[in-house]
């Protein structure tokens, strides 16, 4: 009945969506909700690892740096036709929920509710496709990244088909207690299963052998090259590039997987994630070859990297950066305040997705 309903629904989107129409959709978590919390913790069973229990001291902990998010997309990408703003419920103080521009979607509205509520990020990314209204070319934002000077339609699609790089590469871990690097490996045994990796890299040589990948990357390719399957894929922490239709015919292959995983209230170690969408259409040659780690980068440490990570903010130094909050952060209100300052040196004035002072 979901795919039928999907397949209804992606025509339907088709029919009304532009060749220029490009969606951006964030998803937020409040972790610093109350209400959120108890919920949360009446849910952490068994099920929940340690790590998610107490992953709510750094990665939800408030950067109060959203709206330097919605200032970005309307300065430096005017022409993005709606963002779909994805959240458990939460409303920022601040947000403008008249925007012109933007759909505010709860969980409720898109994720059947067999997968709800859920506090892991991949029912809610896997899921994406279900907004009502959303455009077939969409870019994922984390509520870590940021745009911080113009960008163009091309940077993210080229001929319909979104921007990506296709580099081989490996899974390793550093912490057995981490189970993301289980997950990515869940994704790439999901490729595994249904493409073969020489036909697929033949089909599709130039895609994979581009020269604006750099010579590092395509180096690193040939070296795995041997292996007779994939062993990983290159992927970087920063807004992605989708097709809607490609979460639909992934859900059509592998729909007990993705159900599976919808199904966890927390990460799990069985899980797929949104990265299995992006790998799929990287290996089936849905995409428009780029270097899409080029003039962008991720603060994996903000602590260690603070003062760069100011000056990349001022100087306008690229054109989208993620400042991850996995880790924990020395002098984190130092840190935070750090950013703010730096954010508002480049995007002091509020954008229509803000409230004016005499609503708030």
């Amino acid at each position: 009945m979901d795919t039928m309903n999907d397949s209804i629904n992606n025509t339907h989107s088709h029919a009304n969506d532009s060749v220029s129409d490009i969606d951006f959709v964030i998803i937020w978590v409040d972790g610093s909700d109350p209400k959120w919390q108890t919920e949360k913790m009446r849910y952490s069973g068994a099920e929940a690892s340690k790590s998610d229990v107490d992953e709510a001291t750094h990665r939800y902990r408030d950067w109060n740096n959203l709206q330097y998010l919605f200032r970005g997309i309307e300065r430096f990408t005017p022409w993005v036709r709606k963002v779909h703003f994805v959240t458990s419920g939460h409303v920022p103080s601040w947000l403008n929920l008249d925007s012109e521009k933007l759909h505010f979607v709860k969980h409720e509205d898109y994720i059947p509710a067999e997968y709800l509520p859920t506090f892991s990020a991949n029912p809610i990314e896997l899921n994406l496709h279900r907004i009502e209204g959303l455009a077939e070319k969409f870019v994922f934002f984390n509520d870590d990244t940021f745009i911080t000077k113009p960008m163009k339609e091309t940077d993210f699609f080229v001929n319909d088909l979104p921007c990506d790089k296709a580099i081989l590469n490996r899974i390793v871990s550093t912490d057995h207690r981490d189970i993301f690097p289980h997950i990515i490996l869940n994704d790439i045994g999901a490729l595994n299963k249904n493409f073969v990796k020489n036909d697929a890299i033949r089909k599709y040589r130039s895609k994979w052998f581009s020269p604006r990948y750099g010579v590092v990357p395509l180096i690193r390719s040939l070296l795995l090259m041997p292996y007779s399957n994939f062993s990983g894929l290159s992927w970087a922490h920063l807004p992605s590039s989708f097709l809607k239709s490609t979460f639909l015919e992934v859900w059509k292959k592998e729909p007990e997987l993705l159900r599976n995983t919808s199904l966890h209230k927390f990460r799990h170690i069985q899980d797929v994630n949104q990265y299995l969408i992006r790998g799929w259409q990287v290996v089936s040659g849905s995409f428009s070859p780029k270097n899409t780690e080029k003039g962008s980068k991720a603060f994996f440490n903000p602590s260690k990297q603070k003062e760069e990570l100011y000056a990349s903010i001022r100087k306008q130094k690229y054109s989208m950066i993620c400042i991850n909050d996995a880790e924990a952060c020395d002098n984190f209100e130092q840190v935070r305040d750090g950013v703010i300052k730096s954010f508002d040196a480049v995007l002091p004035d509020k954008s229509t997705f803000e409230n004016k002072p005499y609503e708030v």
